[in-house]
């Protein structure tokens, strides 16, 4: 099963917004996602101007905002 990792924080909206878009992703792809807080592990803070962040097998594949055609084609190679 291939998995997903979001990071984000607790109280960013772009953050629920994209693990909302992606919910449809993983049931078509049988994926998993996986959150983690960027504010609660300082691993990610290199992450903290870029939440949302969409990793894809470490390999990051949108930040922001979903790109559905990017996270697509990733995909598509598992």
């Amino acid at each position: 099963m291939t998995e997903l990792v979001l990071i984000g924080r607790t109280w960013c909206h772009l953050c629920e917004d994209m693990e909302v878009a992606l919910r449809p992703l993983l049931a078509e792809y049988d994926a998993n996602l996986q959150v983690l807080d960027a504010d609660s592990d300082p691993a990610l803070e290199r992450y903290d101007e870029l939440v949302p962040v969409l990793l894809l097998n470490g390999e990051e594949i949108c930040h922001h905002f979903l790109d559905e055609a990017k996270l697509r084609a990733a995909l598509e190679r598992f």
